[in-house]
């Protein structure tokens, strides 16, 4: 049976840090960069899952 993934709604729709940066607000954009730093590329737990599903990393918006 295939298991289909949720999506990451907290990152997307409810993380602060994340919508404030995306949104173009600069502290948060720098707050996320240092996570980005600190956690890698896809950034935190939730960032990673957002990435995964997506295929786009936490700082970018989705392509639609």
């Amino acid at each position: 049976m295939a298991e289909t993934k949720k999506a990451p709604v907290f990152c997307e729709k409810y993380c602060i840090v994340c919508k404030g940066a995306r949104a173009g607000n600069g502290l948060c954009k720098a707050i996320q960069n240092l996570e980005l730093k600190i956690f890698g590329e896809k950034g935190c737990i939730w960032g990673k899952a957002r990435t995964e599903y997506y295929g786009v990393t936490p700082d970018k918006p989705i392509q639609k």
